[in-house]
């Protein structure tokens, strides 16, 4: 199954942070590190009074279920020392890692959501989302990525930092 996995750091160095965060993705079992976007700079949501995000967007092939994935997605996020504070939910964090999309399942239960239910209207996640794959289908919507940025007014401040891969 194809899957899309949002990373974010605002902490300590960010762009290790999402490397550590790659190579635990890629080690994965039963999974497949595909096209991870460019690294992009982007300014905070929520609580403003914290550093800019550094963040991109990895594609995976996996065999895990959208929950095993979720799991492990949680799993590499406490070894790379992320705490969750409930009542800080868009405050600072050293990794952040959100199962965006896993091909075209459509989930609603209280700890698992496809797709994210803010994916469309996160700029941060739709500009990397388009690098890798601007036709690729909202499963609700049916609307490509690239239709739903062209709508996503105003643009949140976003500076493309560069490529991690090749």
């Amino acid at each position: 199954m194809r899957a899309f996995v949002g990373l974010g750091s605002n902490l300590g160095d960010r762009e290790e942070r999402i490397r550590a965060a790659l190579e635990a993705l890629a080690a994965l079992p039963e999974t497949t590190l595909g096209r991870v976007s460019s690294l992009y700079d982007t300014a905070p949501v929520g609580e403003l009074e914290q550093p800019n995000f550094l963040n991109a967007v990895a594609s995976l092939e996996t065999e895990l279920t959208a929950r095993q994935l979720l799991w492990n997605l949680l799993r590499i996020e406490g070894q790379l020392g992320r705490v969750r504070n409930l009542a800080a939910r868009y405050g600072p964090r050293t990794i952040d890692l959100d199962l965006l999309l896993y091909g075209d399942l459509v989930v609603d239960e209280p700890d698992l959501r496809l797709p994210h239910p803010e994916l469309s209207q996160r700029g941060f996640v739709l500009v990397p989302l388009v690098e890798l794959d601007p036709l690729l289908a909202h499963p609700v919507t049916g609307e490509a990525m690239v239709t739903l940025l062209q709508r996503l007014q105003p643009r949140p401040p976003m500076r493309r930092m560069r490529r991690l891969q090749d």
